[in-house]
């Protein structure tokens, strides 16, 4: 009967309990999404032992957050816990695969992230992760440095035409443009983003 109660309280009346020191709370919470979570893991990583060892550790993490009193509450439990296997999937291909760390230079730079071959699963998701955090980078540019990289890489100009559009000379535009690259390098840097295929 006792157990019946507990099972049937919502996920944050249970870990509101959890943090108040009701252990068999946060059992109640793995045993409700376990599966939702190891299938979401599966859909990615293809591998069952491997997909047993995520969630695990996805819900070890979800456990030292919640002992430790930093969980924020910024939407449902499930989707703070899929949000933290997504990233520890993230992880492992980027640590499980060759990968290279993207330098830029005048030849090349971060965005040719990609090789034009056929994506595993694997490399279309750390494609799609790097993209995403480039274009976080993208925003913290000064405006002029912005505005470059974007005209050069998502408008395909020609930097005299960036220079014609701005009103700059063509040294000044690509001034701004390798600027642009170092910044982003160095917010990489300072946040941690792994730029690499």
């Amino acid at each position: 009967m006792e157990r019946n109660k507990i099972d049937e309280r919502s996920d944050m009346d249970l870990l509101k309990a959890y943090a108040e020191g009701e252990s068999s709370a946060f059992d109640v919470l793995y045993n409700r999404h376990q599966q939702r979570l190891y299938n979401y893991v599966f859909s990615m990583v293809k591998d069952k032992t491997l997909t047993c060892d995520i969630v695990q550790e996805t819900f070890i993490k979800a456990d030292q957050t919640l002992r430790a009193g930093i969980y924020r509450d910024e939407g449902k439990f499930i989707q703070w816990v899929m949000r933290i296997a997504h990233n520890l999937v993230i992880d492992y291909f980027r640590k499980n695969q060759k990968l290279r760390l993207v330098h830029s230079t005048e030849e090349n730079d971060i965005f040719d992230l990609v090789d034009s071959v056929d994506e595993s699963a694997e490399t279309t998701i750390i494609r799609k992760q790097i993209h995403s955090d480039v274009r976080k980078l993208i925003k913290k540019l000064p405006d002029e440095q912005r505005r470059v990289l974007v005209m050069r890489h998502y408008a395909d100009m020609s930097f005299k035409e960036i220079a014609e559009k701005t009103g700059v000379s063509i040294n000044t535009a690509l001034g701004r443009m390798r600027y642009a690259l170092i910044n982003i390098r160095k917010l990489a840097e300072e946040n941690s983003i792994i730029l690499t295929m």
